[in-house]
């Protein structure tokens, strides 16, 4: 294929009726970078097909929406789902995935749940009578709503403990050891309550388009700080039999069962027993195994993996995630990353300084470092941060949001009582990717000269081939200019737009005015190039 470069298209484009001087000075800039990167960008070399970026409405999302006033919400809304650039800026990260937490009753216990923090209890459609009362999580319907009206159309309902009605102790958290915290006689009742819910919603026109029944089972949730249980493979495979039979019968055809919100990166591929809650990808998706269910029509062939703990350098990283795409393909199984927040005290990455010397950017940066690795190791089709909005307690910044809340009465204070919202830079950054990355582009072959893990970057192609997507990390203190080729299209480029998060700067958009391109210091870059 001709190797096409991009100076040659856009200068006749760009320059004209620039004066000397103009052209003069931006070449000057581009030479005072710090570093000179060559970049190679080679269409023909395709990988996964990216199905959206998400995040998830846990664990304040009820409060804010059934709480906090109008104004509030709707620039929530707005920050998490809005594809608008106005006059240069975003209005928010346009996710294309929003993920629904499917309550276990305990906010309706209250203290009897045992659960202190009541912004980590979560309400239950289902009634001890097995009536239901659809006005509950009525705060994540608000949020699921805005972003069904901003148009996200991928919906999942993922559950951390079934309803304390089918739990062996009636909580909402486990006394049950390695075991699942379910009555032996409440598998087809729980399978049940999904579809229901389901149903309810799809009555409503919003399709729940996967389900993902159970939440890192590999942990036995056996301390009341929120919602959750252990499940091992077999327990796993009972209920997910129980809910394709559910699925089928209800004629809910359309929508899936996704597996398993495995705890970390090792869990999926090793084959060191965890009182049989490891191994996943063998055990759900090798017909050898007992706990086989890949031969189940509403089960994906995709197994939904959580970034924590395999995050804490580079190396680790890379090696974990490469371990991980192998054992997929062997099995052909897609990958996605359902659950990442910085939960980690370990971080020993040279390009880190801690969290207590951590900026809000720094913290944003190791997020891009993650997905990076995720997108381009793990080879996941789709990426998910974890809490959407939460408050900035105990000097954590925005390791644990990306969006900050703060009750009227502190980050201490009564969530119910209302309060405000600003963006962090994990926002930003995220959209970065999320906002320009759109379901249905695939992942296209990047080089980068004298690469190393403190400048790294991805690209993405349109379905169509009209657009291409790269995205740039800059953890360095220096400059980098970037002197791009792209490979494999035989299309004009029409216009470059440049958007820059950094610590000054939220997705800041300019137009490229030059045949190449200087990355700032610690920052990341997304370069759209639209072709005629």
């Amino acid at each position: 294929m001709k190797n096409i470069r991009y100076l040659f298209y856009i200068l006749p484009l760009l320059f004209i009726g620039c004066s000397n001087n103009e052209l003069s000075d931006k070449n000057s800039i581009f030479e005072s970078a710090d570093i000179i990167k060559n970049i190679s960008i080679n269409i023909t070399e395709t990988y996964q097909i990216i199905d959206g970026f998400g995040a998830s409405d846990c664990w304040t999302g009820n409060y804010v929406g059934k709480y906090w006033n109008e104004e509030t919400k709707e620039r929530i809304a707005e920050m998490l789902f809005s594809k608008k650039i106005v006059d240069g800026h975003p209005k928010g990260i346009g996710l294309s995935m929003w993920r629904f937490n499917l309550g276990g009753g305990t906010a309706e216990q209250g203290d009897n749940s045992d659960i202190d923090d009541i912004s980590r209890r979560a309400e239950c459609f289902l009634n001890s009578d097995g009536s239901y009362d659809w006005t509950k999580q009525s705060g994540q319907q608000y949020f699921l709503s805005k972003a069904y009206d901003y148009g996200c159309r991928d919906f999942v309902l993922f559950s951390c403990t079934p309803p304390v009605y089918y739990t062996l102790n009636g909580k909402g958290y486990s006394s049950n050891g390695n075991n699942a915290n379910i009555k032996d006689e409440c598998y087809d009742d729980f399978a049940k309550y999904f579809a229901d819910v389901v149903s309810y919603f799809k009555k409503k026109n919003i399709l729940f388009t996967k389900i993902s029944p159970v939440n890192e089972p590999q942990y036995n949730w056996d301390s009341p700080s929120q919602e959750g249980t252990g499940w091992t493979n077999s327990e796993i495979k009972r209920l997910v039999k129980c809910l394709d039979d559910e699925l089928t019968l209800q004629g809910l055809d359309n929508t899936m069962i996704l597996l398993a919100e495995t705890a970390d990166w090792e869990y999926a591929a090793r084959e060191k027993s965890n009182y049989g809650r490891d191994n996943v990808l063998y055990s759900f998706f090798d017909a050898s195994s007992e706990n086989y269910v890949g031969n189940l029509k509403h089960v994906l062939p995709i197994l939904g993996v959580h970034s924590y703990w395999t995050d804490c350098d580079w190396n680790t990283l890379q090696t974990t995630r490469v371990a991980a795409r192998n054992k997929a393909d062997f099995y052909n199984v897609d990958l996605y990353q359902t659950e990442w927040s910085m939960l980690g005290d370990s971080y020993n990455d040279n390009n880190y300084p801690g969290h207590e010397k951590a900026s809000y950017m720094d913290i944003a940066l190791y997020m891009s470092q993650v997905i990076y690795h995720d997108l381009t190791n793990a080879g996941v089709s789709s990426w998910s941060y974890w809490t959407s909005m939460d408050m900035e307690r105990w000097n954590h910044k925005n390791r644990f949001m990306l969006i900050k809340i703060e009750p009227y009465d502190g980050a201490y204070g009564n969530i119910m009582y209302g309060g405000t919202c600003d963006a962090t830079k994990t926002l930003w950054v995220l959209g970065n990717f999320s906002l320009f990355i759109r379901p249905g582009y695939y992942r296209v072959g990047l080089n980068i000269s004298n690469s190393s893990n403190s400048f790294f970057g991805s690209a993405y192609i349109s379905p169509d081939r009209d657009r291409l997507v790269a995205v740039y990390t800059n953890i360095t203190d220096k400059s980098i200019g970037l002197d791009c080729s792209i490979i494999g299209i035989d299309k004009k480029i029409d216009k470059v737009n440049v958007y820059t998060t950094s610590s000054t700067k939220d997705l800041q958009e300019t137009v490229l005015s030059d045949d190449r391109f200087v990355v700032p210091a610690k920052s990341v870059v997304t370069l759209v190039y639209d072709f005629e």
